[in-house]
């Protein structure tokens, strides 16, 4: 999983009643774009996150 400050890393719920997660990449600390990435979620928190397979990175709106 590789990613670019900017884009948005989805969490999906691990179990039925869970909420996904939002949130924006501020940091890549990972060689080549990969984890571990400093997301801030919609809430205002910031975690260091190593995404599994129930994440998804959602490239940002570039300019065209």
């Amino acid at each position: 999983m590789h990613a670019t400050v900017g884009d948005r890393l989805v969490v999906h719920g691990a179990v039925v009643g869970d909420h996904e997660k939002h949130g924006v990449i501020v940091e890549v600390r990972g060689p080549e774009g990969g984890p571990p990435f400093l997301v801030r979620y919609e809430d205002g928190h910031e975690a260091l996150v190593f995404p599994g397979p129930d994440a998804v990175v959602l490239p940002a709106q570039r300019g065209s």
